[in-house]
């Protein structure tokens, strides 16, 4: 099957980069995902192809980034008091992406330079940001460090060196892992085409991520109508737990 999509992709790309130099196309297999109640997880398969006319193929090097809905966090560093351990004042990160992953060819920082992961904020420092720390934080790097480890532990981040397989010089293929605990929302997947760490090229592609069936009726309801979700939940768990006494009352009496 990937050999297949690898020919026809090459017969595509091809044709699509003829007309330009340093080229970088890609297609995605899948653009849509479902969060249904028994989502799992799912596996993006990434794929393309790359042309120049000013430089080697083997120079070249390609990177995969996918990004989730931005959101602000909240990060409360432990402090020990009288003994014991507290959540110490919090830090709010101004933006943190819900999901990121990235993948690349090579080592992250060979493939692309600072200057211009600045200028496209690729890498996990680039984007989470912290804008306006408070006066009393005197780290700001550990807060947002602090988000980058907790996401890595839940499986929502992930830097993936060295996952870009090339084939023949043209062609280029990986797998980004998508966790069962997504959040709804648009996510951008950009492949890089770079050369000694500059970006000679980008591609941009869209994945929508959304709920369905019962989970999506749970999740619009919980977030439309609060107080009514509450009411229900309770009201629920009521009935559930004296159909759990009446069948214990009815069919074991003793």
């Amino acid at each position: 099957m990937t050999r297949v999509v690898t020919i026809l992709l090459a017969l595509f790309g091809i044709a699509a980069v003829a007309q330009a130099e340093d080229r970088v196309v890609a297609g995605l297999s899948q653009h849509n995902v479902s969060l249904t109640t028994s989502f799992s997880g799912s596996q993006l398969f990434i794929y393309g192809a790359f042309d120049t006319e000013n430089h080697k193929p083997t120079d070249l090097d390609v990177i995969v980034a996918v990004t989730g809905p931005g959101e602000r966090v909240e990060v409360r560093k432990k402090e020990r008091q009288f003994g014991i351990w507290i959540n110490g004042q919090g830090v709010e990160i101004d933006e943190a992406p819900s999901f990121y992953a990235v993948a690349t060819t090579g080592s992250f920082r060979d493939t692309l330079n600072w200057t211009e992961d600045q200028r496209h904020r690729v890498g996990l420092d680039q984007v989470i940001r912290l804008i306006d720390a408070p006066e009393w934080v005197a780290n700001r790097e550990e807060y947002r460090e602090a988000v980058a480890r907790i996401r890595e532990d839940q499986g929502l981040y992930s830097i993936q060196e060295g996952t870009v397989k090339v084939i023949d010089d043209k062609l280029f293929e990986t797998r980004i892992m998508l966790p069962a605990n997504l959040v709804e929302g648009d996510y951008k997947a950009r492949i890089f085409l770079t050369q000694a760490g500059e970006v000679l090229d980008v591609f941009e592609d869209r994945v929508e991520v959304r709920r369905a069936g019962i989970g999506r009726w749970i999740y619009t309801s919980a977030k439309e109508w609060p107080a009514l979700y509450g009411i229900a939940s309770i009201v629920i768990a009521l009935v559930a737990g004296w159909l759990a006494s009446f069948f214990f009352r009815t069919f074991f009496p003793n």
